[in-house]
């Protein structure tokens, strides 16, 4: 995490005394400009000029759980769509930065300019072509129907009739799906993975799954648990999708350098690699999934704590600025932060982070770093219930303290900074420690906008092997550890400091 670009001091940005409206307007100003320039100067995705290709860098969106066109093996990104884009990249001299979001995540970070395009195994269609422009279709889709391996009820369309069926959000199997639902009287759920759309078939949530007919056969192979019963539906053309408008220069260049594949056969010897014949992945034990999977949890686990520390130390900062305001004699400051509080707390935690990722950087016509963009929906969703706890504290605080210490001699601020708040911190810091564990927890939802913490990284691995179940028995127990280890920590320094 970068710091601000403000080259104020720390004394600079806090008022000298703990009263005085002036001050508290300066600092407060100068706050929230220096979070503004934090957010402005961390660079993006990199704008490009449209006289070439050759040497430039484009950032690329793609989906996160989408076998075998994008997945992860062995901690890289890899799939049908990752080895097209990095061999014409390399024919054609330019470099990519994939960045794996989801694919609505993606194509809102492409809507945005937080990437310069996207593939993932996007078909399409004449309502995106409104917004996007396609390179020349890659990949020739066709739909199909699994349902799970021991059922032998159902045999096609005709016996679905009065039941549920899943398909994934946005793709070509969910508008097959809807077309034919009305015919024979079944129902459509969309979900965002196809591994938890298989996952809901086995549960028995859904009796069939409609999705791409090489996704199927792929997780077929690893072993997750469905059948096809259905030919081939003939779907639409996968294509690598830019701005309308934008970006032109790539688009030529990916047009280009896949048909220089397909002409040298590198683009057969790519789709062959995984569609031929698609080889298990060694399933192995309890115990070999947690030794494959423990690096990229690991990394996923430091990424949830650092993003937990950051975020709640500014969250304290504003939360006792708005708490202070909230108590404070002067109407206009506590009308800010009754605002700020009301704001906060009244909207859920994940519309923020798709505001801060995604329509800030439309608002301020830059991009914004996915560290950024966490950590502020983090801190000021937490500012906002910190803010309650210190006013709490605060006026939980016998009045009678504040007389005494008055009628010694000491002035208001002398007897706040003295005798209020020592005792209001002993109250609050039990809140204090439950507001940071919520933190930690709440970190998790930043995975809908690709932040790789340990949720994220624990879908990344199941979407390969398809071992949803262990896979989050693993994720749990990890949270469960990293929570019970960070309360102990924090109720020792409670004991060491408020004694």
């Amino acid at each position: 995490m970068t710091t601000t670009q403000n080259s104020a001091r720390p004394e600079q940005l806090r008022p000298r005394r703990a009263s005085g409206p002036r001050q508290w307007r300066r600092w407060l100003a100068s706050t929230l400009l220096a979070m503004l320039a934090l957010v402005i100067g961390v660079p993006g995705a990199v704008a490009q000029p449209e006289d070439g290709v050759e040497g430039k860098t484009f950032v690329i969106g793609t989906d996160t759980t989408f076998a075998p066109f994008e997945f992860r093996q062995g901690g890289d990104l890899v799939g049908i769509d990752m080895d097209l884009l990095r061999a014409i990249a390399e024919e054609e001299g330019f470099n990519v930065e994939i960045r794996s979001l989801g694919f609505n995540a993606a194509l809102q970070a492409l809507s945005s300019n937080q990437v310069d395009g996207v593939i993932a195994g996007m078909s399409i269609t004449d309502e995106r072509k409104e917004v996007y422009d396609f390179s020349e279709p890659y990949f020739e889709s066709g739909i199909q129907m699994a349902i799970e391996r021991g059922n032998e009820d159902i045999k096609g369309y005709e016996d679905l009739k009065g039941k549920t069926v899943v398909a994934k959000t946005g793709s070509e199997g969910e508008t097959f799906a809807k077309s034919i639902a009305d015919e024979y009287g079944f129902e459509v759920k969309s979900l965002d993975q196809s591994a938890t759309m298989y996952e809901s078939v086995k549960a028995g949530t859904a009796v069939a799954v409609f999705d791409d007919y090489p996704v199927l056969a792929y997780g077929i192979a690893q072993g997750n648990g469905l059948k096809t019963v259905t030919e081939k539906e003939p779907a639409g053309s996968y294509g690598f999708a830019v701005n309308k408008g934008k970006n032109s220069a790539l688009l030529a260049a990916f047009n280009d350098g896949l048909a220089k594949l397909k002409d040298s056969g590198e683009y057969d010897k790519i789709l062959d690699s995984y569609l031929a014949d698609p080889a298990a992945s060694s399933s192995g034990g309890f115990f070999d999934l947690l030794k494959q999977s423990f690096p990229a949890l690991m990394m996923g686990l430091k990424n949830t704590l650092v993003v937990t520390g950051i975020s709640f130390v500014v969250a304290m900062a504003l939360g006792l600025l708005f708490g202070f305001l909230k108590i404070s004699r002067n109407i206009f400051a506590r009308g800010l932060a009754t605002g700020f509080i009301n704001l906060f707390r009244g909207t859920p935690i994940l519309v923020w982070a798709f505001f801060f990722y995604f329509g800030l950087a439309q608002l301020i016509g830059q991009s914004v770093n996915i560290w950024v963009a966490g950590v502020l929906t983090l801190s000021l969703n937490g500012a906002a219930y910190i803010a309650e706890i210190v006013r709490g504290g605060v006026q939980s605080v016998d009045p009678g303290q504040l007389e005494a210490s008055r009628s010694l001699g000491l002035g208001y601020g002398k007897s706040m900074q003295k005798v209020v708040i020592p005792q209001a911190f002993k109250i609050m810091t039990p809140s204090l420690i439950n507001q940071l564990i919520i933190m930690l927890k709440d970190s998790s939802l930043l995975l809908a906008i690709g932040f790789g913490e340990l949720l994220y990284q624990g879908q990344q691995i199941y979407a390969a092997n398809f071992r949803v179940t262990e896979t989050l028995l693993i994720v749990a127990v990890i949270y469960l550890v990293a929570i019970l280890a960070l309360t102990k920590l924090a109720n020792f320094a409670d004991r060491r400091f408020n004694k």
